[in-house]
């Protein structure tokens, strides 16, 4: 099952109540590069035939049924990386370059395994420079639509 952080439902529900897209979920896509690590993508999006949808932390999820083995066990979160610059960041097991993070780890604020996992995402989902994400968000609202074909 995918899983929304609480930081990240948050920043997603601001995110879509800045941009008026109050009643639309959130799609999240992936796929397996030629190195093995995976692409994300995600963006507001309607539900299609054949989507799992689900909430998480607030927020509604669609996941195309190509893309849940890939997703299962995923965690989307919206951390800082690295001073006054916040990030959604996807913590995938299934991700080769995933390290989990060390309980000591989620307790101190150290987040070097969040940038480990932050690599995976960067080529295909920029994650914004800073706290204020609905901007990104909204700019992939329309490039996530997903035709029929491809679903």
């Amino acid at each position: 099952m995918f899983k929304v952080t609480k930081a990240a439902g948050k920043e997603l529900k601001r995110s879509m109540a800045h941009h008026d897209f109050d009643d639309m979920p959130l799609r999240i896509a992936a796929q397996r590069t030629q190195d093995g690590s995976i692409e994300y993508q995600m963006g507001f999006d309607e539900a299609g035939p054949g989507d799992a949808m689900f909430a998480s932390s607030g927020i509604d999820v669609v996941i195309a049924k190509d893309h849940q083995v890939l997703l299962n066990g995923t965690e989307l979160d919206f951390v800082e990386l690295e001073e006054g610059g916040k990030h959604f960041i996807f913590k995938n097991p299934n991700d080769p370059n995933y390290v989990e993070p060390q309980s000591d780890e989620a307790e101190s604020g150290s987040r070097e395994s969040d940038k480990k996992s932050k690599a995976t995402i960067t080529a295909s989902t920029p994650a914004p420079r800073s706290a204020d994400a609905s901007d990104e968000l909204a700019s992939r609202h329309s490039s996530q639509k997903t035709s029929d074909d491809d679903r």
